[in-house]
């Protein structure tokens, strides 16, 4: 295939979330992969050479054509985002959801100390966090993990790259010397 190149960025700029090598391989009906990470190579060069508007991201377990972030102020002016906005207690299950899971509901009210529904529906309803089944306790209760969605508007490559505790408490104390 001559165009692969420009197939796949095609796919990538009507795509609304990460596409995944396996799901480019699919869609264009080839047999290997090496091609097409050569085309993702290509376009990355090609983009970051230029300097444009716009750079190829992995994230979320694929790959994203994302606007630069120096452009930000203006695409807001356009498109006027409506920004997610979460309260602490609500970024407080999140963060435990999300470096403690698979997780059920009792043990992250143990760790916050209150009750949490109200929450866990909401980050069920913003797709932040998704039920991965039912634990084989009694009471079957529901076992949470965080989604795609959550890795793509916190901009992580994976769950890896979330900031271990030493670089949080090294960041918060950082910030608490910058106060003084």
């Amino acid at each position: 295939m001559e165009d692969i190149k420009n197939i796949i960025e095609s796919l990538l700029l009507v795509a609304e979330e990460p596409l995944t090598i396996d799901r480019i391989k699919n869609i264009l009906a080839l047999d290997g992969k090496k091609e097409i990470q050569n085309a993702l190579t290509e376009l990355s060069s090609e983009y970051e050479n230029r300097k444009g508007g716009f750079f190829l991201r992995e994230i979320a377990g694929g790959y994203q054509i994302r606007t630069r972030p120096e452009y930000r102020e203006w695409i807001k002016r356009l498109i006027q985002p409506k920004p997610l906005r979460l309260s602490k207690p609500a970024l407080e299950t999140l963060a435990i959801i999300a470096y403690k899971q698979p997780i059920i509901r009792s043990d992250i009210e143990h760790i916050r100390g209150v009750d949490c529904g109200g929450i866990l529906r909401m980050l069920l309803e913003r797709k932040l966090v998704r039920i991965l089944g039912r634990k084989a306790i009694p009471g079957r209760p529901h076992i949470y993990a965080t989604t795609k969605q959550f890795l793509e508007v916190f901009d992580l490559k994976n769950l890896e790259d979330l900031p271990t505790p030493k670089e949080i408490s090294e960041l918060s104390h950082a910030a608490s010397e910058n106060m003084d």
